[in-house]
């Protein structure tokens, strides 16, 4: 799946367009909580076209230094939650979050600690119990320089949370946070899902070039345009246990997000 450009906000018309453009999975289209008809119908429209809704992206700092922010972060991904177990999606996902003090998302030495792991596990935990969702998973996106940023810490995460409603959100670019990792992001591929697959609920399509300075310098880029190994990491994926999303993001417009699908699509034909 990927994000479409057609300007519309009716369901079936954007549930229609998915399928025209080949795609078997979509973000949720633009809704509230409190919209329960046009939840409905978005649910009912995307399912009449054999689309899965793959997550509610709740972008927001889990983390944030501010309480105020820091409570106010933590119900916007609770009602994402709730959103995406009403409109039928995989899963709503955010990052961990992150202690730098400017950017959101941002890196510090204090991703990594104890006290960033253990805010991690007490927040999908209040965010899952207060949901309690029925189909929904919630997520963390893996990252480069925050928790969760190997399979391992992943897993030892999903033990700490201790909660059936956490699940993994795979992003493999992410992931690749070393010039070793760039070079073996194949066995990489390989790694995260054999460890993490029988969690995996959706996954993001992206690559990888390596931009020669005097120090390390990744750039995303156009699915096959970049390093990223796509016959291994498609492959890997063929092996889940349950088919899950694979969505393209990041891209500039329309004509990038076609090239990308035609790439991706063309390498798994021929596996």
């Amino acid at each position: 799946g990927a994000p479409i450009f057609l300007k519309s906000t009716d369901p079936a018309e954007l549930a229609r367009e998915h399928k025209r453009l080949g795609y078997g999975a979509a973000y949720c289209p633009a809704v509230k909580l409190e919209e329960k008809e046009r939840i409905r119908a978005i649910e009912s429209a995307f399912q009449a076209e054999g689309v899965v809704i793959s997550e509610v992206g709740r972008w927001v700092n889990l983390m944030d230094a501010d309480p105020a922010k820091r409570a106010a972060n933590l119900k916007t991904v609770t009602d994402g939650l709730a959103l995406a177990d009403e409109v039928g999606a995989r899963c709503c996902v955010d990052i961990a979050g992150s202690m730098h003090e400017k950017v959101w998302y941002g890196p510090h030495a204090k991703n990594f600690s104890k006290e960033f792991f253990d805010a991690a596990v007490e927040n999908a935990r209040k965010i899952i119990d207060a949901v309690k969702p029925k189909r929904a998973k919630f997520c963390y996106e893996m990252m480069g320089w925050a928790i969760p940023d190997t399979a391992d810490n992943y897993l030892k995460l999903i033990k700490a949370v201790a909660r059936p409603g956490f699940a993994v959100h795979l992003d493999l670019c992410n992931a690749v946070n070393s010039v070793d990792k760039f070079y073996n992001n194949a066995a990489l591929s390989r790694e995260c899902i054999s460890k993490l697959g029988k969690w995996i609920v959706s996954s993001y399509a992206k690559d990888l070039a390596f931009i020669p300075e005097m120090n390390v310098h990744f750039v995303e880029v156009v699915p096959g345009r970049g390093e990223i190994d796509y016959k291994a990491f498609l492959t890997a994926l063929r092996s889940l246990p349950a088919p899950a999303p694979l969505m393209i993001e990041h891209l500039k417009g329309a004509e990038e997000y076609a090239e990308a699908a035609k790439y991706i699509r063309s390498v798994d034909a021929a596996l």
